[in-house]
């Protein structure tokens, strides 16, 4: 007797066919949690979603930027099968590489009712009890935030078993396709109707605001609205989808992994997006549309915000021209706070005891979205050796402002110096960090016969540093294209 597929398809996934495998020798599995995790009578749901790559746009989201992204090959799955009672089991396979608890549980009851749950701050603080469960709130956050955005009420409870082949930590998006995943499988199990781009915007939330973590939405969207061997072209403002970008038959796109561990929460992110609020904030008063405000710690408002209400916007030459000069390099949040009273920003507060970079990290989304949309448009064509050096110099820029941001490292700075040193004669053409920085993964550009040039790379890197990167390569569908599977034993 085993698992067979009753609705849906594997869509030819070697990762799908093998999840499936491992539910059927579930009670053999060395992970001892996960033995005995699901009654066999019950039909299980099963749903999937990819990391992503940054290939450009990268923390230019938050500040409204258009970003192209890479659905990468390796996945999240997730099997989720509803229970009777009122409770949460979460167990996530190879948990302990990742030096944490492989077994979660809660009761609903502690999220309160669609009438009154727990507030969002309350959850943050439920899920930082144990740092070793913590992981959890990815996903046992989804529940929470169906329960307060949609009203939700869950009147039985889920076992959900999560097996990711998106490595924590790398830059690659792993939260985001956890979220996704096991939305995905909770609104096919609970058949809740909801369109992919609000299912996305809700994924964010669970980061924004169960989790923690000021991420944008970039991931998410490409979780789940990503295509095999497409760029997704996503405007965040806050997220409307552009189409996709075909990658030309000629061209590749890999990621290589720094070895640093890269955190979308770290408190140089946060500091760089706060940094660009400010600036927002300041250069929407000296266009003359804001009226200074007393009130300190609020979120600000800004009637008929200027540039659509996002810094992106902003075209580079109005930027030197007109703002640039007149935006602090350094300030702290007490003096900003008692000058300009907040950001626009629903995630982030501006610490009165901190001092923050102002002017450049609101140079760098004004730039970043120039970027991207130039080198959108460069692809929309045949694509010439030319061509490829200006995709490749736009990747360079990009890497360049981020390190300017204070959100660059030496892992990942190496590596784009090695893909540089490489350069055209060897089919390579331009490296970038991705993501929030700060480490985690390059994306680099290059012909589709460079593989073994990036190989190479790696293993000079791993001879300078003492760590093997990961190399990324291939992608796969995101969750509108796979949708879910229903398994019954057979």
């Amino acid at each position: 007797m085993s698992y067979q597929i009753v609705h849906g398809t594997t869509h030819g996934l070697p990762d799908v066919v093998e999840f499936i495998e491992t539910l059927n020798t579930l009670d053999q599995n060395p992970a001892v949690e996960a033995r005995g995790l699901f009654d066999q009578e019950v039909e299980l749901i099963v749903a999937r979603a990819p990391g992503r790559l940054d290939v450009m746009g990268g923390i230019a989201d938050y500040s409204g930027s258009l970003v192209l992204q890479l659905p990468l090959r390796e996945a999240t799955l997730v099997a989720l099968q509803k229970t009777p009672a009122r409770m949460l089991r979460i167990v996530s396979l190879g948990a302990e590489a990742n030096n944490r608890k492989a077994d979660f549980e809660m009761s609903l009851d502690d999220f309160g009712d669609a009438g009154r749950p727990m507030d969002y701050a309350r959850a943050r603080d439920y899920f930082q009890r144990k740092p070793e469960e913590h992981w959890a709130a990815y996903a046992a956050g989804v529940f929470l935030v169906l329960m307060h955005e949609c009203g939700i009420c869950f009147t039985e409870g889920a076992r959900l078993l999560i097996d990711s082949a998106v490595p924590e930590g790398k830059g690659v998006s792993s939260s985001a396709a956890l979220e996704v995943a096991t939305m995905q499988a909770v609104l096919a199990a609970f058949d809740i109707e909801l369109e992919p781009r609000e299912m996305a915007i809700l994924c964010q939330k669970v980061e924004n605001l169960v989790v923690g973590a000021p991420c944008g939405v970039m991931d998410q969207m490409t979780a789940v609205y990503g295509e095999t061997k497409r760029l997704m072209a996503l405007l965040c403002q806050p997220a409307e989808l552009q189409g996709t970008v075909r990658l030309p038959d000629d061209m590749a796109i890999w990621g290589l992994d720094s070895g640093i561990r890269h955190s979308v929460s770290g408190a140089d992110y946060g500091s760089v997006r706060v940094g660009a609020f400010m600036g927002y904030r300041i250069i929407a008063e000296i266009a003359g549309l804001v009226v200074r405000q007393k009130a300190q710690h609020t979120t600000v408002e800004i009637p008929d915000p200027i540039w659509n209400g996002y810094l992106a916007n902003v075209p580079p030459s109005e930027f030197e021209q007109f703002y640039a000069a007149h935006l602090p390099e350094q300030m702290t949040g007490e003096q900003f706070l008692a000058h300009y009273a907040g950001t626009t920003d629903p995630v982030t507060e501006v610490n009165p005891e901190r001092e923050y970079a102002v002017r450049v990290p609101s140079a760098h989304p004004v730039y970043e979205h120039f970027r991207v949309r130039s080198y959108a448009e460069l692809l929309n064509g045949p694509l010439s050796t030319r061509r490829f050096e200006l995709l490749g110099e736009l990747m360079f820029q990009s890497h360049a402002s981020y390190s300017a941001c204070g959100l660059g490292s030496d892992g990942t700075d190496r590596l784009v110096k090695l893909v540089r040193e490489a350069g055209p004669d060897q089919g390579l053409y331009g490296a970038k960090i991705t993501g929030g920085g700060s480490g985690g993964t390059v994306a680099i550009l290059g012909r589709c016969n460079a593989g073994e040039t990036v190989a190479a790379i790696a293993e000079q890197y791993a001879h300078e540093t003492g760590y093997q990167p990961l190399i990324f390569e291939g992608s796969s569908p995101g969750t509108v294209t796979f949708g879910h599977l229903r398994l019954a034993i057979a």
